[in-house]
């Protein structure tokens, strides 16, 4: 009902929903975020770069934006009071799958706002961003060239993963979702 019958059949894997989520707010905090463990399905398409000019570095495809859309029209979509009181309804599973995660003694609570903050910290650029693709030595060739780009700024490229996701999103689509991320905020870090 938060989400809507049709988001949740074309956006969100169907087995369990906490796990994955529980799983998905710590890693997005951290370096990596494997997308096998994410709650919804990944962005359609692939990655895409404009072609760089002699001497320059390729940056992230305008176009590439665009395959966001769905995500954070559905993010958009959601009342950030309702989810949080779903949120808090569903609390003691959140915290149970956040200690067999490795976290006994801990809050998930803590974990969430902390990773809310961090995303809604990420800075929106104001220009192209510019990527390079990461070079793969051996004999195999890499059947997938796309999932191999990374930011050229260092400062950028260590960020974690949940604010690299915010950033490839394109500057519009990051400041509507970091809106979002404020409102629920402001509903689960209330005392």
């Amino acid at each position: 009902a938060v989400l809507g019958a049709s988001n949740v059949r074309t956006s969100l894997h169907p087995h369990g929903i906490v796990r994955p989520f529980v799983a998905t707010v710590d890693n997005l905090g951290r370096a990596q975020a494997p997308v096998l463990m994410w709650p919804v399905k990944p962005t359609p398409g692939r990655f895409s770069t404009t072609a760089p000019a002699a001497g320059q570095a390729a940056t992230i495809a305008p176009a590439n934006h665009q395959r966001y859309a769905p995500f954070v029209a559905m993010a958009e979509a959601v009342d950030s009071a309702r989810a949080a009181t779903l949120y808090r309804r569903l609390y003691p599973l959140f915290q149970q799958a956040y200690e067999e995660l490795g976290y006994p003694g801990r809050y998930f609570n803590d974990r969430l706002v902390q990773v809310l903050d961090q995303l809604i910290a990420t800075p929106v650029p104001s220009a192209p961003l510019a990527v390079r693709l990461v070079e793969v030595k051996g004999p195999m060739p890499s059947s997938r060239p796309w999932v191999r780009y990374e930011f050229a700024d260092p400062a950028l490229e260590s960020l974690s993963s949940g604010q690299k996701i915010l950033l490839r999103m394109g500057p519009e689509h990051q400041r509507r979702l970091q809106a979002q991320l404020k409102a629920f905020r402001q509903h689960v870090a209330k005392r």
